[in-house]
C-alpha cells in the first residue's frame, strides 16, 4: 500500500504489498519488494535494491546501489523470517549492503541518525546505535554491537560478535578482534587504547570534568596498572562514582571477548 501523497517513479519497480510512507520518492529503477515498510519523507535512490522483511523509517536516504535486507551469507542460515530494521534520518550510500539476521537475533537492527558510507557491510545479526558514523567500505561482521555515537573510519573491518562502546573512535585500516570500550580511541596494530576521544566528546556536550574523570578511569585501567583485575578493583573502590565510571567498568565486566590492549 502506497500513501498517494508518495512520489513513485514508473520505471521502479514496488510491489503492492509494500508500504510506502507519504512525501517519500522512490526513484527510476528502484527495487521494492514485498513486506516492506519505508516511512514518510524518505529517499529511495535509481537502482537501490529493498528486500523483504525491511522496515525503513522516516525521513532516511538510500542512495544507488545500495541493497537492503538480502538473506544473510551465513551458512547456518535455515530460511527463518528475519528482518531489518533502520531507524529515522539514517543514511545509507551507494553500494552499502545490509543482510537480515539470523536465529541468533532474528534482526539486523541499524539505528537513527547514522551515516554508512559506501560500500559498507553489515553482516547478520548486526545492532548499531544511533548517531553512528561508518566510513567508506567498513566491513562488519554477524553479530557485531556498535553503540551510540561511534565513529568508525574507512576501511575497518571488524571481527564476529565484538561490541564496540559509545562515542569510541576507531581508526582507518584498523582490523577489531576485541572490544572497544566506551569514550576512548583505538588505533595501531594490533589495535590499542591510544587516549580518550576528548574532541569528540566536547562536540557532543561533555564538560571537563567529565572527560578529566574518563581519563581517570583509563589512567588506572591501561596506564598505571598492567593486571586488568586488579585495575579494575582500584577504579571501582578509589574512584569517584559517576555515570562514565559506572558505563566503563560494567562494559568491561560483561566483555567475555575481551578488550583492546593497552598502549604499551
Amino acid at each position: 500500500m502506497q500513501s498517494p501523497e508518495a512520489q513513485i517513479s514508473p520505471l521502479a519497480y514496488v510491489s503492492p504489498d509494500a508500504k510506502i510512507g507519504a512525501g517519500t520518492v522512490v526513484e527510476p529503477f528502484a527495487f521494492i519488494e514485498g513486506n516492506v515498510t519505508i516511512g514518510a519523507n524518505a529517499w529511495i535512490g535509481p537502482h537501490a535494491i529493498i528486500h523483504r522483511n525491511t522496515t525503513i523509517g522516516n525521513s532516511c536516504k538510500v542512495f544507488s546501489g545500495a541493497v537492503v535486507g538480502a538473506v544473510p551469507q551465513d551458512l547456518k542460515f535455515d530460511g527463518e523470517s528475519s528482518t531489518v530494521e533502520i531507524g529515522d534520518r539514517t543514511v545509507i550510500r551507494e553500494c552499502v549492503t545490509i543482510n537480515r539476521g539470523t536465529a541468533d537475533r532474528m534482526v539486523t537492527k541499524v539505528g537513527s541518525d547514522c551515516l554508512l558510507m559506501a560500500y559498507c557491510h553489515l553482516a547478520h545479526d548486526v545492532a548499531i546505535g544511533n548517531h553512528v558514523i561508518i566510513a567508506n567500505s567498513g566491513n562488519i561482521a554477524g553479530h557485531v554491537t556498535i553503540e551510540d555515537w561511534a565513529i568508525i573510519e574507512g576501511m575497518v573491518g571488524v571481527q564476529q560478535f565484538v561490541t564496540i562502546g559509545q562515542h569510541a573512535f576507531v581508526a582507518g585500516g584498523s582490523m577489531v578482534r576485541k572490544n572497544i570500550p566506551p569514550f576512548i580511541k583505538a588505533a595501531r596494530e594490533p589495535l590499542s587504547f591510544i587516549g580518550v576521544n576528548s574532541i569528540g566528546l566536547r562536540r557532543r556536550g561533555f564538560d571537563n570534568d567529565q572527560i578529566i574523570n574518563i581519563e581517570d578511569i583509563y589512567r588506572t585501567l591501561y596506564v598505571q596498572n598492567t593486571n586488568l583485575s586488579q585495575a579494575l578493583r582500584i577504579a571501582q573502590t578509589e574512584l569517584p562514582q559517576s555515570s562514565e565510571k559506572e558505563t566503563i567498568l560494567s562494559f568491561i565486566q560483561a566483555s567475555d571477548k575481551g578488550i583492546i590492549r593497552g598502549p604499551f
